[in-house]
């Protein structure tokens, strides 16, 4: 008997052979194996377990329309869409532990969306000719998918790709085993921040939230951070939110690749979550430091934060711009929203006298903060730093207030 069973997705009509070694070697480890076609034109050498005219028919359509379309990217749309559907039934079921996806750019396409239809804590492996690429999206990877680059396995089967595909196959099956899914018996808190030395308020939240009962996760907002926060969010994980580090809405306002998506602080508003935001490091727009700065930002003041970081401090300008963006996004929220604004920065750096210190630019964005901050966010302007104990209190104090009123969300 196998004690955990994967869900092994490809196109069988062309990577039979590949598909079947992942197979193998899941069943020589003592796992169990479920198999999905999701070919449209040609045939796999054995039937699968879920076939691809099941697919197609759960996304809404018959393998022959998706033929008959005439449009291999339509026709892969429609069996991602039931390839995800079925995915995410089976697991519900409880008849699959995890999920491997092999593919180029069209596998790559459909896995992506296949594993975001599956909870965190699930195992999602895709083996692609793209992984690490350019060409993926944050928004479109899931909060805990891992990626393996299938070196070699354009076509056919050889020693090279053997050597990607058998650590896929272990690394899934090993997943599985060893996973410990969230713990949803303590209500969780979701909590942006950086680092301790920039940031510092979780350090005097997080123990005083365990201690009404609590669960916090912090995520650190460097694009994938931030994309796995909204990727809960979205789901309605979270009872509310500390979002006090919204450095990847500017990322994404001034192009910057280190972005965690366009809907980056709107999901927690579109799930009616609680949401307590602020601005830490509102003023820097990160980049990647190995590329040149953003055509936005070219010709000002950079800073390397290290090899593959880098900042620039925004302008008066850019930094209104900000503020509305930020207005904007909380305006869409359908649950509470309180806004606190620290009058004296929101970042270590940006205190009078340090290296970042620009009271003119942080005078414009607050001004900015109060012309377009919506009716339905309370706005609570404090006389302090963020970094300040004063900040985390007040926090705190919102908190107690929507607990006492049972405004806080039940996941």
């Amino acid at each position: 008997m196998s004690d955990r069973t994967i869900l092994i997705v490809g196109t069988y009509d062309t990577k039979d052979d590949e598909l079947n070694y992942l197979a193998e070697v899941i069943r020589g480890q003592g796992g169990g194996v479920m198999t999905m076609d999701v070919s449209v034109l040609g045939d796999p050498s054995a039937p699968c377990d879920i076939s691809k005219h099941a697919v197609a028919e759960a996304g809404g359509h018959s393998i022959q329309k998706a033929i008959d379309g005439g449009d291999e990217n339509l026709a892969m749309q429609i069996m991602a869409k039931g390839s995800a559907l079925l995915a995410a039934r089976l697991q519900a079921e409880g008849r699959i532990d995890g999920v491997i996806v092999l593919g180029g750019t069209m596998g790559t396409d459909l896995a992506l969306d296949l594993c975001s239809a599956l909870p965190l804590g699930v195992p999602k492996y895709i083996v692609s000719t793209v992984s690490f690429s350019p060409l993926i999206p944050p928004e479109r990877l899931p909060a805990d998918v891992q990626m393996i680059l299938w070196a070699g396995g354009l076509y056919g089967l050889n020693s090279v790709c053997k050597a990607s595909l058998s650590q896929a196959a272990g690394a899934v099956l090993g997943a599985a085993r060893a996973v410990e899914r969230p713990d949803r018996t303590r209500p969780l808190i979701g909590m942006t921040s950086f680092g301790k030395t920039v940031l510092r308020y979780m350090v005097a939240l997080k123990p005083a939230l365990e201690e009404r009962g609590f669960e916090v996760a912090v995520f650190h907002a460097t694009g994938m951070g931030g994309r796995a926060f909204e990727s809960l969010a979205a789901e309605g994980a979270f009872a509310a939110v500390m979002d006090f580090a919204p450095q990847e809405v500017g990322n994404h306002l001034m192009g910057s690749t280190i972005s965690a998506g366009a809907d980056r602080m709107t999901n927690a508003g579109r799930s009616g979550t609680p949401q307590i935001v602020s601005i830490g490091c509102y003023d820097l727009v990160d980049f990647v430091g190995w590329q040149d700065a953003p055509a936005r930002l070219a010709g000002q003041e950079q800073h390397a934060h290290n090899r593959l970081l880098s900042s620039v401090m925004m302008t008066a300008d850019q930094r209104r711009e900000m503020a509305q963006t930020i207005c904007g996004k909380l305006a869409g929220a359908d649950g509470p929203v309180v806004l606190i604004l620290p009058l004296q920065g929101g970042n270590e750096w940006d205190r009078p006298g340090g290296p970042l210190s620009d009271p003119e630019g942080l005078e414009a964005f607050i001004a900015e903060i109060r012309a377009q901050c919506p009716a339905n966010v309370q706005l609570v302007e404090l006389d302090a730093h963020i970094n300040d104990p004063a900040f985390a209190e007040t926090a705190l104090e919102v908190f107690d207030g929507w607990q006492a009123g049972g405004a806080l969300r039940r996941a």
